[in-house]
């Protein structure tokens, strides 16, 4: 009545989620960092809680049944030893799942509390054997004391750096955007906001290079759902990342009208909440949710407790077809800054294809990209014949080149590479052009394309001859057109 807005951060996650009613269940705590900061975030963790109480998280590689078959094989054929499919299956049996080496979890810390030692839980050794390192993990694979000590997960993330990225060229606070911006949350239903200026666009959706929102997986999910809400793009975040939770489950519910979208279950927190708001007990709710999202099913006094305050069936038989539910706080931390970085698609489109080719388009074709639209629309045509025997880095090329086609028919394009002006990482913007980086020229890695960036600050380069001189560049990398 106040007239005040709202902040709209209200979205219903429960604390119990976390930790449970009573304390008793062990926190899942994920921090999202940008790649390059992630080591200053790993030391930090060691200065809050004491260098001597943070261990890397071990894990244990052990054989595969391939290379077990592998070693059986040379070992039967060296010693000249008879043995039949059945003796070799045996011995195949017997060597899989053995400990091969070690190694560390990317970003997981296993924090020991101040009155503990390590010691007391595990051993402690360096990865692999190399005496010559500072990481120290955990000797056991930390899947086998994570009941015991907390971890967490210091994760190295592109989308945290794209997002600074968009803040540092525009000058943009992504705190500030708001997350139920009506233009931004148009692109996940139509093309108006993007202004496409070609009647005969291939595309349908909104969402290219949009993290969370931009896979075929997605995108297909998009036509099912069509969302207005954050909500529902939450909804999507938890399908996509859940196991049996989508595919012959919600979608299914969706189709036929047995379930709205904000009725089917996305996330763990989905169904601990709607069994409170029918009644069941909250202990009970809780545990529900945990069998569930495990993959464990329904315990028959968990079923007798839902009909008992009339839940529907659909919904009992959703839980027991789910072999992994996301956390909800996960699924809206995702969502969140994805509807930033598609608020800059929607308000800084320069802005946002400037930091997409520089740090996350898996793929870039300079010579493809620069010869112009038709170029584009006929390689994404080729690549597209092929599609089922692609290999990783054609695939990578058709995701880059999609955005590149959208950029195009938005009504921007491509500068040349400029002595003078070209970054050497980044792409930069000129009016509506881009001007590409050292880096998109093939061949040329950042460890060549710095130096070039380095020479040209003590003078302009006077000739070929001069460049390849003070940059070191070399013949094939001048011979290739783009200076």
């Amino acid at each position: 009545c106040c007239g005040t807005r709202m902040k709209k951060e209200g979205l219903n996650i429960p604390f119990a989620t976390f930790l449970g009613f009573k304390g008793d269940k062990e926190p899942d705590i994920d921090l999202n960092f940008a790649g390059e900061y992630q080591p200053v975030a790993h030391r930090y963790v060691g200065e809050i809680f004491g260098e001597k109480n943070v261990f890397k998280a071990g894990t244990v590689a052990t054989i595969a049944d391939k290379t077990a078959f592998g070693y059986v094989k040379h070992y039967v054929e060296d010693n000249n030893i008879k043995a039949s499919k059945y003796d070799i299956d045996y011995l195949v049996k017997g060597c899989t799942g053995v400990k091969r080496t070690t190694g560390q979890h990317p970003g997981g810390i296993i924090v020991v509390p101040d009155d503990h030692e390590i010691y007391e839980f595990c051993p402690i050794q360096k990865p692999a054997n190399k005496r010559d390192t500072d990481v120290i993990t955990t000797h056991f694979d930390y899947h086998k004391i994570d009941e015991n000590l907390l971890k967490l997960d210091i994760l190295g993330h592109d989308v945290p750096q794209l997002i600074r990225h968009l803040q540092v060229m525009t000058g943009v606070d992504p705190m500030t955007i708001p997350l139920d911006d009506p233009r931004t949350i148009s692109i996940f239903t139509s093309l108006e906001e993007l202004h496409i200026r070609n009647e005969n666009y291939r595309f349908t959706h909104g969402t290219y290079a949009i993290p969370e929102f931009g896979t075929n997986f997605t995108r297909n999910m998009l036509d099912d759902i069509h969302p207005t809400t954050v909500s529902a793009l939450i909804k999507m975040s938890g399908f996509s990342h859940g196991t049996d939770v989508w595919t012959n489950n919600a979608q299914e519910l969706l189709r036929k009208g047995t379930a709205t979208i904000d009725e089917v279950i996305s996330c763990r927190d989905d169904i601990m909440n709607y069994l409170i708001s029918m009644g069941c007990q909250p202990k009970l709710s809780f545990t529900t949710m945990e069998s569930v999202r495990k993959g464990r099913g329904l315990k028959p006094e968990m079923e007798q407790a839902m009909r008992e305050r009339d839940v529907p069936e659909w919904f009992i038989d959703s839980c027991k077809k789910i072999k992994y539910l996301f956390p909800k706080a996960h699924a809206v931390a995702y969502v969140m800054m994805a509807m930033r970085i598609a608020w800059f698609k929607v308000h800084k489109p320069m802005a946002f294809y400037a930091a997409y080719f520089s740090i996350r388009c898996p793929g870039f074709d300079l010579k493809v990209a620069s010869a112009g639209v038709d170029a584009v629309r006929r390689k994404l045509n080729e690549l597209a014949r092929n599609m089922n025997e692609l290999k990783q880095a054609e695939k990578d090329l058709y995701t880059g080149l999609e955005v590149v086609y959208e950029f195009y028919l938005r009504g921007f394009r491509f500068a040349p590479i400029d002595l003078k002006r070209s970054h050497a990482t980044r792409f930069t913007i000129d009016g509506e052009a881009l001007i590409p980086p050292f880096t998109a020229i093939a061949g040329l890695g950042e460890a060549a394309a710095i130096p070039i960036a380095e020479a040209r600050e003590q003078g302009p380069f006077l000739s070929i001859e001069d460049l390849q001189q003070r940059a070191h560049v070399g013949g094939a990398i001048v011979d290739s057109g783009n200076f």
